[in-house]
């Protein structure tokens, strides 16, 4: 009461305040957290990628499952990423790290889900591909002899692995400094210009293939949006 009354503020109204700190070691120890979320970010961002290249330069079309688990990688990239956003202020408060790993926890574990599911119809089935009916092989195709989606299965699976290790050491990690120049700021703004520019480019590459349907189509083998609009006949 007495500032306002003196007209004298100790921190200006338009300044944006860096997260307190908490108990904790500072150094590289403390800012683990911040360099696994880049980490994190940017490897979904290149699994993202490798299936925009099979999908855009193999012409490989992803079916709805394979459609469903890209969904859940980018879950998976956006908790992370929201980290990173937090770094780049200064600090990563106790909250908005929870909540990063949780989103990134809960993609991770529904992906694996969906990817093992539709690892099995290859393995066990053998001729009968994701869709239901449709022979193995017209999607994903292999990667080192085992099927696309089981490599899928296991990132996932690391993944929630990788996130419970670093919640069980969240004590030591969370709302340190982080250098808002240098190595810290260059690796943050880099990973999710990528991240957002992948993002945005699964999500056209799934509109054009759905078209203005509600659902993809069972067997896609074509960019339906084009056909939808009378593009292409």
């Amino acid at each position: 009461m007495s500032a306002l009354l003196t007209g004298r503020m100790t921190t200006p109204l338009c300044t944006q305040a860096i997260p307190a700190l908490e108990p904790g070691p500072p150094g590289i120890i403390a800012r683990a957290q911040y360099w696994f979320a880049c980490l994190f970010a940017a490897g979904w961002t290149g699994v993202l990628g490798g299936g925009l290249y099979l999908q855009l330069v193999d012409g490989e079309h992803p079916c709805p499952l394979c459609v469903v688990q890209r969904m859940f990688m980018v879950l998976a990239l956006l908790g992370a990423a929201h980290i990173v956003r937090q770094g780049l202020r200064g600090a990563v408060p106790r909250r908005d790290y929870l909540m990063g790993w949780g989103l990134a926890l809960v993609g991770c574990t529904a992906g694996a889900l969906v990817a093992g599911r539709q690892a099995m119809l290859y393995l066990l089935a053998g001729d009968v591909g994701a869709a239901g009916g449709v022979p193995a092989g017209q999607y994903g195709g292999l990667v080192r002899g085992v099927p696309a989606d089981f490599w899928a299965w296991l990132f996932f699976q690391a993944s929630v692995l990788a996130i419970g290790a670093v919640l069980v050491t969240s004590h030591l990690t969370t709302a340190r400094r982080i250098p808002l120049r240098g190595a810290h700021h260059a690796m943050g703004v880099g990973v999710l210009f990528l991240a957002g520019a992948v993002v945005a480019a699964t999500t056209t590459a799934v509109f054009l293939e759905a078209g203005l349907n509600a659902f993809l189509l069972v067997a896609p083998g074509r960019y339906q949006l084009f056909y939808d609009l009378g593009l292409v006949r």
